[in-house]
């Protein structure tokens, strides 16, 4: 096996092209190792491939469209670790548009483990109520 070694750069290029890909509804499985990691809120941890594929087919049912903004992301690396955090908008199927700062929904923060040129591990944290439907068990949230 070879280990090829990355720069911090070469590792941020693999992070966007993932949101780019997303944005553009392609698939982004090509970016993964064989024995990845991803974890999604509500939905769990996907090991592999074939389970990421499902996951990520089921997330995109959720959406009739969806926008990153990674022109401008705050980005932290340390080694093959990146965090990346920003906002998106977009629509749901049933046609609720969110849009960071003005709907609930919107800020997200993603956790990147990138060596040999993959995606070794990606753990996802948002709220992933994009239509902005769970206010009844917010107290601070107009019902």
């Amino acid at each position: 096996m070879e280990i090829r070694t990355m720069t911090d750069e070469q590792r941020k290029a693999i992070a966007l092209e993932y949101f780019k890909r997303m944005d553009r509804g392609e698939s982004v499985l090509d970016l993964f190792d064989e024995q990845a990691e991803v974890y999604f809120p509500k939905w769990g941890v996907a090991i592999g491939k074939a389970r990421i594929e499902q996951l990520f087919g089921e997330l995109t049912q959720l959406f009739d469209q969806i926008s990153h903004d990674y022109t401008y992301p705050n980005v932290i690396q340390q080694g093959d670790r990146l965090a990346v955090e920003s906002t998106t908008h977009g629509r749901t199927r049933e046609g609720v548009e969110w849009r960071a700062g003005v709907t609930h929904a919107g800020r997200w923060c993603d956790v990147f483990e990138i060596r040999d040129f993959k995606i070794q591990r990606l753990y996802i944290y948002l709220d992933p109520d994009y239509a902005g439907a769970d206010t009844k068990r917010y107290p601070w949230l107009p019902q």
